[in-house]
């Protein structure tokens, strides 16, 4: 199997807090809400490939892909995600916690450069080799800021001067990988062109609402099972919940 260098970046969506397993409707909606975010982001995304979506994450990856154009995909990426939250938050009318815990949404990225291995699987590429554990590993770290772009030496070495000065260095202790010396920047720190703000519009909300509603059907009836595999959105029994509040 040929291998490449290549840059890896995953950027995952977080901030919902914890649902109740009988609140359909909130995991529906939450699983249509990071849907539509995570089109935005494959969108925004330009040159980068789509290995695939993980959940609440999209893993993209560039083959001979030069790291100090990483800092304008990111900024890219992440206008988007905000303007597509911002119109989300504008056009809900439902009042779900789903559908109120969209502006609190964030995203992060974690950004690694190596040798991957590429195989073909169908109309698939798969990406295998140390280096994609690695990217995959730094997804659970310390960093101590929400939204932030958390990457290698690889990487860091090669952004821009200004960006590489500004980027705050942290070790970390990767399971079955050993310590890693990692840099992060807080992207809450970064100077970003927002999106213009939307104001709303009732026949926009209404038709909004409609196909809301008939995405979210399948989850709704039972045929699909909503975040099933969300890394950030932790859906707990009710009885559970109800005994760890009575332990507090």
């Amino acid at each position: 199997m040929a291998t490449e260098k290549a840059l890896l970046l995953i950027a995952d969506i977080g901030g919902y807090t914890r649902f109740m397993k009988h609140h359909r409707f909130s995991l529906a909606h939450a699983q249509d809400s990071v849907a539509q975010l995570l089109e935005a982001v494959i969108d925004a995304s330009g040159k980068l490939k789509l290995a695939k979506l993980e959940g609440d994450a999209a893993f993209f990856y560039a083959v001979g892909e030069d790291h100090g154009s990483l800092a304008q995909r990111i900024s890219d990426i992440r206008r988007a995600f905000l303007a597509r939250r911002t119109l989300l938050d504008v056009d809900r009318m439902c009042k779900c916690d789903g559908c109120t815990q969209v502006g609190s949404l964030t995203l992060k990225f974690v950004a690694h450069s190596g040798e991957v291995a590429f195989q073909r699987v169908k109309h698939l590429t798969e990406l295998a080799g140390v280096d994609v554990i690695l990217v995959h590993r730094m997804l659970k770290n310390d960093v101590p800021v929400s939204e932030y772009v958390l990457m290698t030496d690889a990487v860091h070495q090669r952004l821009e001067p200004e960006l590489r000065g500004k980027a705050q260095g942290l070790e970390h202790e990767f399971e079955g990988l050993g310590r890693t010396t990692c840099h992060y920047l807080d992207l809450n720190d970064s100077a970003l062109t927002l999106p213009v703000s939307v104001k709303p519009s009732l026949p926009r909300r209404l038709w909004n609402k409609l196909l809301l509603e008939l995405r979210t059907l399948k989850y709704v009836l039972g045929f699909a099972k909503p975040c099933e595999d969300f890394r950030n959105v932790e859906v707990v029994d009710a009885s559970d919940a109800s005994k760890a509040d009575h332990r507090a």
